[in-house]
């Protein structure tokens, strides 16, 4: 399976301007610039992009984990903080950090806290990214999650 995303950019680095498509329609000409992505101004940038896929791929591959384990998470939800620091080449994307709060009845915790960290080490958007992952994993009692990672 083939997925696919294209950008168009205009201008110079620090005044120009690109849009992000996907074939999906997911992202369609969603804006992103120089100051988006290191200014904090509207648009997305590079790095947010990359933590959305890591948050997403981890979830469902701990879901995958956990039903394997024959159990099933009423709820995952993982939020992956991706670190860029300026360094002698250049910038580097250096750190990912995933922290997921699990509702998952009947778990207990040395089970769910293995799955979690094969998982960070299965999951495909882990396994092709160079930077140090590390993980927080909790178990929460149902009705909990939403509020746990920004509802």
């Amino acid at each position: 399976m083939d997925s696919k995303a294209s950008v168009v950019w205009n201008g110079g680095l620090k005044d120009g301007k690109g849009y992000i498509s996907t074939t999906s329609d997911a992202l369609k000409k969603v804006q992103y610039s120089y100051a988006s992505r290191f200014v904090g101004d509207s648009g997305t940038n590079p790095e947010e992009l990359i933590a959305a896929a890591h948050a997403a791929c981890y979830s469902m591959a701990l879901s995958l984990g956990l039903g394997k384990a024959g159990m099933t998470a009423d709820s995952i939800k993982t939020q992956a903080t991706v670190t860029l620091k300026q360094d002698s080449g250049g910038f580097s994307i250096t750190d990912i950090h995933l922290d997921v709060v699990a509702q998952v009845p009947n778990a207990d915790k040395a089970s769910f806290d293995q799955i979690a960290a094969e998982t960070k080490e299965a999951c495909p958007v882990s396994k092709v990214l160079k930077a140090n992952i590390t993980l927080s994993a909790s178990l929460e009692p149902h009705g909990a999650v939403d509020a746990a990672i920004g509802g």
